[in-house]
């Protein structure tokens, strides 16, 4: 066994189901998603970037392992898109190639303009993903919202995808998810929300409750700006009598403490990245008066 492989069995060991980088055994947390009531774990993987490796076998072998350390948490979501170059190809050859089918809450998008270009799409995104029946399938950045969430609809109608959702990265279309939230009924809503870029907790977050959708968190390091400006610095005393073991937890943690949030979706390529990640989940999340000092940490800096 060469250096590399023996490292990569040591990770595998390491990312044990439900085991925590204490040694502790504890759950990460679960929320439901409102239309249905089904439990997903709080925290999931974005594949942006992270999956997009082509046929790289040592990329693809450390992805392996990230798979794993998520479905050891439960069902939990990896959301993908055709927009990320290779990854959807690349993750449903990991899940037939690690058996996972079942074990991860599949989430895909459709990002196209015209009916027939989107279902075409859809339908090359579930062979990628060797992955006949997405669990969900969302408007990427609402292009062409209206003619995909018609399909959708007849979609979910015909059981061929299990929930539907709308999507953004930036601010400047919360207005228009807002307006969107109020007027069409969707399981799903995801959209920017971190430290970095705090704004969707004071319009979005209330309304998604409102109309019972579930939403799922993107860019939670506020697009990589959050870690860069914390590089080098070291967390605070009460963070760490917190149970906050590194700055990614300290901004997942934040994250999760909005109790509208349903679950942030990190990307990582890493597999101790994937473990750090998943200790955010672990234990109660933070009450309102850490989150208010996390938020003045992070001002001050």
């Amino acid at each position: 066994m060469d250096r590399r492989e023996l490292l990569r069995s040591a990770a595998a060991a390491a990312l044990v189901p439900g085991m925590s980088l204490t040694g502790q055994e504890s759950p990460v947390q679960d929320a439901p998603i409102p239309s249905t009531g089904e439990r997903i774990p709080r925290i999931g993987l974005g594949t942006w970037q992270t999956f997009d490796v082509g046929p790289d076998p040592a990329r693809r072998a450390d992805l392996a392992l990230v798979l794993r350390a998520y479905a050891g948490a439960g069902r939990a979501v990896v959301d993908t898109s055709p927009m990320y170059g290779s990854s959807e190809s690349v993750l449903g050859s990991l899940l037939d190639q690690e058996r996972l089918h079942g074990r991860l809450f599949v989430a895909t998008k459709v990002w196209t303009t015209g009916g027939s270009q989107g279902v075409a799409q859809m339908e090359d995104s579930a062979r990628k993903l060797a992955t006949p029946r997405p669990d969900l399938i969302q408007i990427h950045n609402l292009v062409d919202w209206t003619t995909h969430l018609a399909t959708l609809r007849r979609w979910k109608e015909q059981g061929r995808i299990r929930y539907l959702g709308l999507t953004h990265y930036q601010a400047a279309a919360h207005a228009q998810l807002s307006d969107l939230l109020r007027r069409e009924p969707v399981d799903f809503v995801q959209i920017n929300l971190s430290l970095a870029e705090p704004e969707a907790a004071a319009r979005l977050l209330p309304i998604a409750a409102e109309r019972g959708v579930a939403v799922l968190v993107n860019r939670p390091f506020g697009g990589g700006a959050g870690l860069e400006r914390v590089r080098g610095k070291p967390l605070p005393a009460w963070a760490t009598e917190a149970g906050i073991r590194s700055w990614p937890q300290f901004f997942l943690k934040w994250v999760l403490a909005h109790p509208e949030v349903t679950c942030a979706i990190p990307g990582t390529g890493n597999p101790r990245h994937a473990t750090d990640n998943l200790e955010a989940a672990r234990g109660r999340p933070l009450d309102l008066s850490i989150r208010a000092r996390m938020a003045s940490t992070w001002a001050a800096m």
